[in-house]
């Protein structure tokens, strides 16, 4: 693809990242942005040969900002058809990120500010990374509109009811330790020891079979809203690729020589 609004890399073998590139305007997304955005991660779901997916912000100030204003102000205002245009756009965008369906582990490396869309975004990743001079909030209850993109939903499902509206309805920002207490964000460290500790984290998770990874995420997400015996009993199809795949062979194989296991992908 050719981008515009991002940078795309793989930085190691089988691992994708994904970073926002629009820092004169604290990495905020406009339309096309999420459109761009979209047909990226669909692309990436689609290549067998990505197993871990990165997503950042460039510089050291903003990870995402979250939606840009002056281009939605500017849209309020243009003609009819600019609108129509610009609505038509959004409307072929999916979901950016959806735990429920993206396959793949999806962390956060959290390089500065995370507010409004940008928290989102955090908040539908699986595994998080903050610099210890973050700060996360849902300010749109002060622009005059809602955390529509995920954040009055998954708040409250992250963190204690009581305390994810205080934050919802006063827009209060919260540091990226008070974000680790909460248990939105894996680990803090300084801004220096982003990267390493990221590649950490990355060296844990692909300890395990890719496919057994991706099995044990959709069950995980899709069972979460189930009563316990309904997701056990559940249909997960990602679970049935799993059984039948080679790596589910390798491992146990693996275990019986005493040998590291040697895992494809399928």
């Amino acid at each position: 693809m050719d981008l515009e609004y991002f940078i795309y890399d793989t930085p190691r073998d089988h691992v994708a990242r994904i970073t926002i590139n629009r820092p004169e305007v604290r990495n905020a997304v406009n339309t096309p942005a999420h459109k761009e955005w979209s047909d990226l991660l669909d692309q990436i779901e689609a290549d067998d040969d990505i197993w871990v997916v990165i997503i950042t912000g460039a510089g050291d100030q903003a990870f995402c900002a979250g939606r840009d204003l002056k281009h939605l102000s500017a849209m309020q205002h243009a003609s009819p058809q600019e609108q129509g245009s610009d609505a038509e756009l959004m409307g072929s965008v999916s979901r950016l990120i959806d735990r429920l369906e993206y396959s793949k582990p999806l962390i956060a490396r959290v390089n500065g500010i995370a507010l409004g869309g940008g928290f989102e975004v955090v908040l539908a990743c699986d595994l998080v990374v903050a610099a210890d001079h973050v700060r996360f909030g849902l300010p749109e209850p002060r622009r005059g509109i809602y955390a529509g993109g995920g954040g009055v939903h998954r708040l409250p499902r992250q963190i204690p009811l009581k305390l994810a509206m205080e934050y919802l309805l006063t827009s209060r920002e919260m540091t990226a330790h008070e974000a680790k207490d909460l248990g939105l964000v894996n680990e803090v460290v300084p801004y220096v020891e982003l990267d390493a500790a990221v590649d950490r984290l990355i060296d844990d998770v692909m300890l395990g079979a890719p496919l057994s990874i991706r099995a044990t995420k959709q069950a995980a997400m899709q069972g979460l809203d189930r009563p316990l015996s309904e997701a056990f009993a559940a249909d997960y199809p990602a679970v049935r690729a799993m059984r039948d795949s080679e790596d589910s062979r390798e491992g146990p194989k693996a275990f019986a020589e005493k040998r590291p296991p040697n895992w494809t992908g399928c």
